[in-house]
Protein backbone atom coordinates (compact mmCIF):
# COMPACT_ATOMS: atom_id res chain seq x y z
CA UNK A 1 0.00 0.00 0.00
CA UNK A 2 1.13 3.56 -0.68
CA UNK A 3 2.07 5.69 2.30
CA UNK A 4 0.92 9.30 2.49
CA UNK A 5 3.30 12.03 3.60
CA UNK A 6 3.63 12.09 7.40
CA UNK A 7 1.46 14.45 9.37
CA UNK A 8 3.54 17.64 9.66
CA UNK A 9 4.75 19.20 12.87
CA UNK A 10 2.38 22.08 13.51
CA UNK A 11 2.56 24.43 16.46
CA UNK A 12 -1.11 23.69 17.09
CA UNK A 13 -3.25 20.76 16.05
CA UNK A 14 -5.94 22.94 14.53
CA UNK A 15 -7.37 22.82 11.01
CA UNK A 16 -9.59 25.67 9.82
CA UNK A 17 -12.44 24.38 7.63
CA UNK A 18 -13.71 27.21 5.43
CA UNK A 19 -16.77 25.53 3.94
CA UNK A 20 -18.65 27.87 1.62
CA UNK A 21 -15.92 30.51 1.31
CA UNK A 22 -15.74 32.23 -2.08
CA UNK A 23 -12.58 32.94 -4.08
CA UNK A 24 -13.06 36.68 -3.60
CA UNK A 25 -12.86 36.46 0.18
CA UNK A 26 -10.75 33.33 0.70
CA UNK A 27 -7.34 35.00 1.00
CA UNK A 28 -8.48 37.70 3.42
CA UNK A 29 -10.14 35.16 5.69
CA UNK A 30 -7.27 32.69 5.48
CA UNK A 31 -4.76 35.41 6.34
CA UNK A 32 -6.50 36.29 9.61
CA UNK A 33 -6.82 32.59 10.48
CA UNK A 34 -3.13 32.05 9.82
CA UNK A 35 -2.15 35.21 11.68
CA UNK A 36 -4.08 33.97 14.70
CA UNK A 37 -1.88 30.87 14.79
CA UNK A 38 -3.76 28.21 12.80
CA UNK A 39 -1.38 26.79 10.20
CA UNK A 40 -3.64 24.28 8.41
CA UNK A 41 -6.53 25.47 6.25
CA UNK A 42 -9.02 23.34 4.33
CA UNK A 43 -11.43 24.42 1.60
CA UNK A 44 -14.16 21.77 1.18
CA UNK A 45 -14.84 20.98 -2.45
CA UNK A 46 -18.55 21.72 -2.08
CA UNK A 47 -17.59 25.40 -1.72
CA UNK A 48 -17.90 27.84 -4.67
CA UNK A 49 -14.98 27.41 -7.12
CA UNK A 50 -12.89 25.63 -4.49
CA UNK A 51 -9.79 25.00 -6.57
CA UNK A 52 -9.55 28.69 -7.41
CA UNK A 53 -9.59 29.49 -3.68
CA UNK A 54 -7.05 26.77 -2.92
CA UNK A 55 -4.66 28.07 -5.59
CA UNK A 56 -4.94 31.58 -4.19
CA UNK A 57 -4.24 30.41 -0.64
CA UNK A 58 -1.31 28.24 -1.69
CA UNK A 59 0.26 31.29 -3.35
CA UNK A 60 -0.57 33.74 -0.57
CA UNK A 61 0.40 31.50 2.37
CA UNK A 62 3.27 29.28 1.23
CA UNK A 63 4.20 28.36 4.81
CA UNK A 64 0.69 27.10 5.62
CA UNK A 65 -0.69 23.60 5.07
CA UNK A 66 -3.39 24.30 2.47
CA UNK A 67 -5.73 21.67 1.13
CA UNK A 68 -9.21 20.46 0.36
CA UNK A 69 -11.97 18.66 2.17
CA UNK A 70 -14.69 16.40 0.76
CA UNK A 71 -12.17 14.93 -1.70
CA UNK A 72 -13.87 11.93 -3.29
CA UNK A 73 -12.22 11.09 -6.63
CA UNK A 74 -8.87 10.73 -8.38
CA UNK A 75 -9.76 13.77 -10.48
CA UNK A 76 -10.27 15.78 -7.28
CA UNK A 77 -6.79 14.72 -6.16
CA UNK A 78 -5.21 15.78 -9.45
CA UNK A 79 -6.94 19.15 -9.39
CA UNK A 80 -5.94 19.68 -5.78
CA UNK A 81 -2.33 18.94 -6.64
CA UNK A 82 -2.45 21.27 -9.66
CA UNK A 83 -3.77 24.05 -7.41
CA UNK A 84 -0.86 23.64 -5.03
CA UNK A 85 -2.77 21.96 -2.21
CA UNK A 86 -0.88 19.55 0.05
CA UNK A 87 -3.61 18.41 2.48
CA UNK A 88 -6.36 15.97 1.47
CA UNK A 89 -9.32 15.51 3.81
CA UNK A 90 -12.26 13.23 3.00
CA UNK A 91 -15.41 12.03 4.76
CA UNK A 92 -14.65 8.41 3.89
CA UNK A 93 -11.89 5.85 3.25
CA UNK A 94 -11.24 5.25 -0.46
CA UNK A 95 -8.08 3.28 -1.16
CA UNK A 96 -7.82 4.51 -4.74
CA UNK A 97 -8.05 8.16 -3.68
CA UNK A 98 -5.54 7.68 -0.85
CA UNK A 99 -3.05 5.88 -3.09
CA UNK A 100 -3.30 8.62 -5.72
CA UNK A 101 -2.78 11.30 -3.07
CA UNK A 102 0.27 9.44 -1.78
CA UNK A 103 1.76 9.48 -5.28
CA UNK A 104 1.47 13.27 -5.19
CA UNK A 105 3.17 13.37 -1.77
CA UNK A 106 0.07 14.68 0.01
CA UNK A 107 -0.84 14.62 3.67
CA UNK A 108 -4.09 12.67 4.03
CA UNK A 109 -6.81 12.61 6.68
CA UNK A 110 -9.71 10.32 5.70
CA UNK A 111 -12.91 10.20 7.70
CA UNK A 112 -13.61 7.16 9.89
CA UNK A 113 -16.42 6.19 12.25
CA UNK A 114 -15.59 2.63 13.33
CA UNK A 115 -12.52 0.56 14.28
CA UNK A 116 -12.82 -1.29 10.95
CA UNK A 117 -12.66 1.97 9.00
CA UNK A 118 -9.82 3.30 11.18
CA UNK A 119 -7.62 0.26 10.57
CA UNK A 120 -8.53 0.26 6.88
CA UNK A 121 -7.42 3.89 6.58
CA UNK A 122 -4.12 3.11 8.28
CA UNK A 123 -3.60 0.12 5.98
CA UNK A 124 -4.03 2.49 3.03
CA UNK A 125 -1.30 4.74 4.41
CA UNK A 126 -3.32 7.62 5.88
CA UNK A 127 -1.29 10.35 7.58
CA UNK A 128 -3.97 10.83 10.24
CA UNK A 129 -7.52 9.74 11.04
CA UNK A 130 -10.50 12.07 11.05
CA UNK A 131 -13.14 10.76 13.43
CA UNK A 132 -16.32 12.13 11.86
CA UNK A 133 -18.84 13.23 12.90
CA UNK A 134 -17.07 13.58 16.25
CA UNK A 135 -20.11 14.96 18.05
CA UNK A 136 -21.97 11.73 17.28
CA UNK A 137 -19.12 9.40 18.27
CA UNK A 138 -18.28 11.47 21.35
CA UNK A 139 -15.07 11.66 23.31
CA UNK A 140 -15.83 8.36 25.05
CA UNK A 141 -16.29 6.55 21.75
CA UNK A 142 -13.06 7.95 20.34
CA UNK A 143 -11.20 7.02 23.54
CA UNK A 144 -12.40 3.42 23.25
CA UNK A 145 -11.18 3.16 19.66
CA UNK A 146 -7.98 5.07 20.36
CA UNK A 147 -7.06 2.40 22.90
CA UNK A 148 -6.73 -0.26 20.19
CA UNK A 149 -5.02 1.87 17.53
CA UNK A 150 -1.23 2.03 17.18
CA UNK A 151 0.15 4.53 19.70
CA UNK A 152 1.70 6.67 16.99
CA UNK A 153 -1.62 7.21 15.19
CA UNK A 154 -2.57 10.87 14.76
CA UNK A 155 -6.24 11.17 15.72
CA UNK A 156 -8.42 14.11 14.71
CA UNK A 157 -11.94 15.09 15.73
CA UNK A 158 -14.13 16.85 13.17
CA UNK A 159 -17.85 17.61 13.11
CA UNK A 160 -19.64 19.66 15.73
CA UNK A 161 -16.39 20.42 17.55
CA UNK A 162 -15.56 23.82 19.06
CA UNK A 163 -12.87 25.16 21.38
CA UNK A 164 -15.00 24.33 24.41
CA UNK A 165 -14.67 20.62 23.52
CA UNK A 166 -10.86 20.55 23.43
CA UNK A 167 -10.25 19.23 26.98
CA UNK A 168 -12.60 16.24 26.75
CA UNK A 169 -11.36 15.16 23.32
CA UNK A 170 -7.70 15.71 24.19
CA UNK A 171 -8.16 13.43 27.19
CA UNK A 172 -9.55 10.83 24.74
CA UNK A 173 -6.34 10.95 22.70
CA UNK A 174 -7.30 13.51 20.05
CA UNK A 175 -4.42 15.74 18.93
CA UNK A 176 -5.99 17.47 15.91
CA UNK A 177 -9.25 19.41 15.75
CA UNK A 178 -11.06 20.42 12.59
CA UNK A 179 -12.98 23.64 13.22
CA UNK A 180 -15.83 24.27 10.82
CA UNK A 181 -18.95 26.26 11.67
CA UNK A 182 -17.56 27.19 15.09
CA UNK A 183 -14.87 29.16 13.21
CA UNK A 184 -16.38 30.15 9.87
CA UNK A 185 -19.81 30.35 8.28
CA UNK A 186 -20.60 31.90 4.90
CA UNK A 187 -21.28 35.61 5.23
CA UNK A 188 -18.92 36.18 8.15
CA UNK A 189 -16.34 38.95 7.82
CA UNK A 190 -12.61 38.40 8.13
CA UNK A 191 -12.73 40.30 11.43
CA UNK A 192 -15.39 37.91 12.78
CA UNK A 193 -13.38 34.88 11.74
CA UNK A 194 -10.17 36.33 13.15
CA UNK A 195 -11.82 36.81 16.53
CA UNK A 196 -13.05 33.20 16.58
CA UNK A 197 -9.65 31.93 15.43
CA UNK A 198 -7.87 33.78 18.24
CA UNK A 199 -10.33 32.33 20.74
CA UNK A 200 -9.66 28.80 19.48
CA UNK A 201 -5.90 29.34 19.60
CA UNK A 202 -6.15 30.67 23.16
CA UNK A 203 -8.14 27.59 24.19
CA UNK A 204 -5.54 25.30 22.59
CA UNK A 205 -2.69 27.15 24.28
CA UNK A 206 -4.42 27.10 27.65
CA UNK A 207 -4.87 23.34 27.36
CA UNK A 208 -1.24 22.79 26.40
CA UNK A 209 0.33 25.31 28.75
CA UNK A 210 1.43 27.69 26.02
CA UNK A 211 1.14 31.44 25.74
CA UNK A 212 -0.77 32.71 22.70
CA UNK A 213 1.14 35.13 20.50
Amino acid sequence: MSQSAPWPTLRRGLVAILRGVTPGEAVAIARVVHAAGIEAIEIPLNSPEPFKSIASLAAALPDALIGAGTVLTRDDVDRLHAAGGRLLVSPNVDGIVLAHAARHGMVTMPGVFTPTEAFLALRHGASALKFFPANVIGAAGIAAMRAVLPKETIVGAVGGVSDGDFPAYAKAGVSVFGLGSSLYKPGMTAADVGERARKAVAAWDALHGEVSA
